[in-house]
């Protein structure tokens, strides 16, 4: 069955192992993302070279952002930036489409990079530039941004990669000379250049492998979130004295002033949020604590390499041979294919085969970073949509009849659709779906089936849905699937 890279070039999957790249699947974006840490902190030249071809650019940003009137054709044509939908890597959950960097960050980009990057080239506290401090002080500015950035400045680089492989271990005939624009910089033009490349092609498009270390599963390792997680180290790693104890006081000072409990006494403590804003009012009052926190993210770069290794590792696992087993499972029960029921049975099974993965074989572990629970539904959506191969069923994400969309819609023709929604068992508004949005869905896409899924992380989750579903005697429906995410019942909890 056709699914992974691999699959649709008829090589062994232990190739691509062997060459260092991931075996991405051609049915839906997988959720991983390049990391320009890992190359700056590689041994590797060939990616300390990236590093710096990824600094000249955005040093040459820099100073166009310095110039006032840019024309809007070269504001495209510098600072805005399609998604390389071609890696198959990312958060669409349709195929590997994305939205890319688009004209409003390439305004916010032009407008701020000046300022952002005061000392560009000869910083004294850092050891270099890093373009991940874009998401540091501007909102909006996460993960996928620093991606996509990142891997059209080394889109050459994977090019080529991609091509030695092919040539190497791929059969001719699936493969095909394409033409690719901005492939690389001239700088004494100021334009991008095309390259021809003979690559692996897939629906008319050509495929583009990435290299396993420089992936992240979460995170890029200069994020926002560490900031506030790790601020009294970093603090204590401020080498002048009398800066360090101006963050600490007036970090404290922005704090609120400490409420005595009603009842038993006692301070009641800062909440994250309230922490959290204490922390960017030091940001504002002292920009050079980032350039501290991306030193101390420097200084443990080999933490970082470690890290990625192994969320890169559990997404292999997960998304790749666990749902590789059960492809194969399942190719082997020919009946399945000859006879598959309708379309709520099908889905049923699927839902099922994660609930298995999830709660049996360690795949809770997807839903988890630095041991505490990422709470989104996206992970087991994709999850679920990877299930879906060699079935004469249309599989539908967000599929929208006029009252909102649901997840998955899954139909063979007019008259067999089932719906599929994922909720997790936080959401405030859980008691509402259950009693109401999904019967809404129902009578929107003119159906009775659907089945409806809700994770749970703590024991006390668990036991808010099981009230829920007691309060609406749901808990006997087959079609209301409960899957245990908990990591502190499982065996394997100390490996998380």
């Amino acid at each position: 069955m056709n699914v992974y890279f691999s699959d649709f070039f008829c090589i062994d999957p232990e190739l691509v192992e062997v060459y260092g790249a991931f075996n991405i699947s051609l049915i839906n974006d997988l959720p991983l993302f390049v990391d320009p840490f890992l190359l700056f902190n590689s041994e590797k030249e060939d990616y300390q070279r990236l590093h710096r071809q990824i600094l000249e650019y955005v040093a040459f940003l820099r100073e166009k952002s310095m110039e006032e009137g840019l024309k809007s054709g070269l504001l495209q044509s510098w600072f805005v930036f399609s998604e390389v939908k071609q890696n198959w890597l990312g958060y669409s959950l349709v195929g590997n489409g994305g939205s890319g960097l688009g004209i409003d960050f390439a305004k916010a980009l032009n407008k701020n990079l000046h300022t952002l990057f005061t000392d560009f080239g000869e910083e004294t506290i850092t050891r270099s530039s890093h373009l991940e401090k874009l998401c540091l002080v501007k909102d909006g500015v996460g993960r996928d941004n620093i991606s996509d950035f990142t891997t059209n400045l080394i889109k050459s680089h994977l090019l080529e990669y991609t091509q030695t492989f092919a040539n190497k271990y791929i059969d001719k005939s699936k493969c095909k000379t394409f033409a690719v624009r901005r492939v690389s910089f001239d700088y004494l033009t100021q334009t991008w250049k095309t390259g021809r490349y003979t690559l692996p092609s897939y629906n008319n498009d050509f495929v583009l492998l990435t290299p396993k270390d420089i992936l992240t599963k979460d995170e890029t390792w200069i994020n926002k979130g560490d900031i506030v997680g790790d601020f009294d180290d970093i603090v204590a790693s401020v080498s002048n004295v009398e800066l360090r104890d101006q963050i600490n006081h007036y970090f404290i000072a922005n704090l609120p002033r400490p409420e005595r409990k009603k009842r038993g006494g006692g301070a009641k403590a800062p909440t994250k949020k309230q922490i959290s804003a204490a922390i960017s009012a030091v940001i504002s009052k002292y920009p050079e604590f980032i350039d501290y926190y991306i030193r101390y993210k420097e200084d443990r770069g080999n933490d970082a390499k470690s890290i990625s290794e192994e969320r890169v590792l559990e997404t292999q696992e997960l998304f790749v041979t666990e749902l590789s087993a059960f492809i194969s499972s399942l190719s082997r029960k020919s009946k399945f294919y000859e006879t598959p029921g309708d379309t709520l049975e099908e889905s049923y099974q699927r839902v099922m085969f994660l609930k298995n993965v999830i709660e049996n074989k360690d795949g809770y572990r997807a839903f988890y970073s630095k041991g505490d629970p990422v709470k989104r539904e996206v992970e087991i959506q994709v999850m679920f949509r990877l299930t879906w191969y060699a079935t004469p069923s249309d599989v539908t994400r967000e599929a929208n009849e006029g009252r909102g969309p649901v997840d998955f819609k899954v139909s063979r023709g007019a008259k067999d659709k089932s719906l599929v929604e994922f909720k997790l068992a936080s959401n405030t508004k859980l008691r509402q779906n259950l009693e109401r949005q999904v019967e809404i869905y129902k009578k929107a896409h003119d159906t009775d089936k659907a089945i409806k899924v809700i994770l749970f992380f703590t024991e006390e989750e668990e036991i808010k849905v099981k009230r829920i579903l007691s309060d609406l005697e749901l808990s006997s429906d087959k079609y209301v699937v409960l899957i245990d995410a908990r990591k502190d019942n499982k065996p394997s909890a100390s490996r998380a």
